[in-house]
């Protein structure tokens, strides 16, 4: 019996020095810190790694994440300027920077981020009339930014960035925004084709321009063309002409020639047109320039 109670003892004192032990050593991991309070009073912070404690004299009263956090708040009823109520849910991402503070620097520390974001939300956008509510979000983000980093700063909290997530405006006021961007869109439609058409006219316009400008040049040219044509060939006709004389009269031809050719002329003349015709009185002597005038007055020609 004295035995067994032994055993017992033992046991129940390897129990007590584990319990001691494991509140004696405390390990703290990365991105962590510990508040730790001393008979009931804030006596240090413990950081990443071993820290030893009094037993039943030390007490780790709370443990904080320095990571960065984000929290996503329910949508929020907010009235702008012109008396227009909607919904608008953010987002914020703070860090804890001084876990002391954080501890006992506010009561619920999350819900009173939350408050104050709804309520800071209110007073901005109470500024803002809808139109430049739904056109601000960057202005909005910026203030709210500020003014929850200035307000938090005493609870050892640091605001990175605020974050309009969603604008919910009334039913009646998302329709007219829709037939407002559906009108704005036939709009510039109607203006794309009006510019479509004017363009086509005006590239239609040049193409029949350049089109006569080039016909006349192309006229123009086979003009220039054929006068250089018909000049040269009246060149060369008149240089035929010019050798065949020199040719006759290099030949010295007889008075039988030149009577042969008067009668070719005067042939030549009579299928002509004319209604009065001149012949010499002596073709065999045409250089007596004696001249008789026959007319003609029966035949028309």
């Amino acid at each position: 019996m004295l035995t067994i109670l032994k055993y017992a003892w033992l046991i129940i004192l390897l129990v007590v020095i584990v319990v001691l032990v494991a509140r004696t050593i405390r390990i703290v991991p990365q991105s962590y810190a510990y508040v730790v309070e001393r008979i009931g009073a804030y006596n240090r912070t413990c950081n990443v790694g071993l820290h030893i404690m009094i037993p039943m004299v030390d007490h780790v009263a709370n443990r904080v994440s320095l990571k960065e956090q984000v929290m996503d708040f329910a949508p929020q009823p907010v009235i702008t300027k012109d008396n227009v109520t909607m919904q608008i849910d953010t987002v914020v991402y703070f860090q804890i920077t001084d876990p002391k503070l954080f501890t006992y620097g506010v009561v619920r520390p999350l819900n009173a981020i939350e408050n104050l974001t709804a309520t800071t939300l209110r007073n901005i956008i109470g500024d803002l009339e809808l139109d430049e509510t739904l056109t601000s979000r960057d202005i909005i983000n910026s203030r709210m930014r500020s003014i929850l980093d200035e307000a938090t700063d005493p609870w050892g909290i640091k605001i990175h960035r605020v974050e309009v997530k969603n604008i919910i405006p009334p039913r009646d006021i998302q329709e007219a925004m829709e037939k407002q961007m559906r009108a704005e869109r036939e709009r510039r439609e109607a203006i794309l084709q009006a510019e479509g058409k004017k363009t086509a006219a005006i590239l239609t316009a040049e193409g029949k321009k350049e089109s006569m400008i080039l016909e006349a040049t192309a006229e123009k040219e086979a003009a220039i063309a054929r006068a250089e044509g018909e000049a040269e060939a009246l060149r060369l006709v008149y240089e035929a002409q010019a050798k065949g004389i020199e040719y006759i009269n290099g030949a010295a031809p007889q008075q039988a020639y030149v009577t042969l050719e008067g009668y070719k002329a005067l042939e030549k003349v009579a299928e002509g047109e004319a209604t009065k015709i001149l012949i010499p009185s002596d073709l065999q002597n045409i250089a007596s320039a004696v001249t008789s005038v026959v007319e003609i007055a029966k035949d028309p020609k």
